[in-house]
């Protein structure tokens, strides 16, 4: 049964094979502002070796606290992997709080399900399991946005319990209960 777990050098096999399927269905462009995006253009080598993924891999642990540097308009976050076995299946960050850009366009969380493992409801499962984590980190509701012609992440959200406040520059803004 699939579970989030933190980041860890064990899946940085599947891991690998994730991010190529995130590229070859186009992720990773100067326009591809999620997590995935950003790895797949600055942390490409973090999966070539145990080494240099192991720093990766707590690199984005790191990310949960407050100390760690980030750039300008990141909050602390906390990164967490959907996965099966030894199986990388998608990821799932926290903001753990917002910027008025992520009041905007990028709420409290954010997710991705590799494509291979879409359409089978690990997305839903994933918001479910993170909006207790959300919770437990003071955030209630929290903010989830898709964008408009997202069908699939828009029903993910609505079988969450997202009620939809209004759309903002392309993108749909819901507000998912953490109780």
């Amino acid at each position: 049964m699939p579970a989030l777990v933190p980041p860890d050098v064990r899946f940085r096999a599947s891991f690998a094979v994730a991010m190529d399927e995130f590229l070859a269905e186009g992720r990773g462009g100067a326009d591809d502002h999620s997590a995935v995006g950003r790895y797949l253009r600055e942390d490409r080598d973090a999966w070539s070796s145990d080494a240099a993924f192991l720093a990766f891999s707590a690199a984005v642990r790191a990310e949960r606290l407050e100390e760690t540097p980030r750039p300008a308009g990141y909050v602390p976050s906390t990164e967490l992997w959907w996965v099966e076995g030894d199986e990388f299946l998608g990821r799932i960050g926290i903001r753990h709080r917002l910027t008025p850009a992520l009041l905007e366009m990028g709420g409290h969380i954010g997710y991705d399900v590799r494509p291979s493992a879409r359409r089978r409801g690990h997305a839903t499962a994933m918001l479910r399991a993170a909006l207790v984590l959300a919770r437990g980190l003071g955030i209630g509701p929290a903010l989830v946005t898709c964008d408009v012609d997202n069908l699939g992440s828009r029903a993910v959200i609505e079988r969450n319990g997202g009620v939809l406040e209004d759309e903002r520059a392309g993108k749909l803004r819901f507000w998912v209960p953490t109780s």
